[in-house]
C-alpha cells in the first residue's frame, strides 16, 4: 500500500463501517510507526529488516503513543472517534487488514487485542490525584 491510498482506503471503510472516526485510523496507523520504532530502540535494532508486531505489541505501543500525545486527555480523545477499549483497536487492525492497508501472520487474530488493560486504569488512574490514607490528617503548622 502506498501512503497516498491509506486516506482513500480509511473513507472506504468508514463507509462501510461507521463505528470509529478516521482519526482513529490515522492514529493506529501512526502508532504501528511509534511501536515499531520503541521496539526497535528496546531491541537495539540488530537488523535493519523489520519484524512483525504482534497484536499485545502494538496495544502497548498505542497506549504509551497515546499518553505521549494527548496526556489526561488520552480517554476522552479515543473514546470521541469511537474508541472505548483494547478490543476497538483490534477491530481497527482487523478492518485494514481486510483492505490490505496492514498485513498480518496466519498467528494473527482479533483476541489478540481483547482486555490487554482497562481504558481507565492506563488512561485515567495516572492522573487522578493521590488518595489519603484514611484518618490522616493534615499539619497545621504556626506561621
Amino acid at each position: 500500500m502506498q501512503d497516498s491510498d491509506f486516506p482513500r482506503i480509511v473513507a472506504q471503510i468508514c463507509k462501510e463501517d461507521a463505528r470509529y472516526d478516521r482519526k482513529a485510523y490515522d492514529f493506529v496507523r501512526i502508532g504501528l510507526d511509534h511501536t515499531v520504532k520503541e521496539i526497535r530502540k528496546k531491541e537495539g535494532a540488530r537488523s535493519g529488516r523489520a519484524r512483525h508486531v504482534s497484536g499485545p505489541e502494538l496495544l502497548d505501543g498505542l497506549r504509551s503513543f497515546a499518553l505521549e500525545q494527548y496526556g489526561p486527555l488520552s480517554k476522552t480523545v479515543l473514546n470521541s472517534w469511537g474508541v472505548h477499549a483494547c478490543k476497538d483497536f483490534g477491530e481497527i487492525v482487523f478492518n485494514l487488514i481486510e483492505y490490505n492497508a496492514f498485513s498480518k501472520t496466519e498467528s494473527d487474530r482479533r483476541e489478540d487485542f481483547a482486555d490487554l488493560y482497562d481504558f481507565d486504569e492506563v488512561f485515567v488512574r495516572p492522573f487522578q490525584p493521590a488518595k489519603r490514607p484514611s484518618g490522616a490528617s493534615e499539619a497545621v503548622g504556626s506561621a
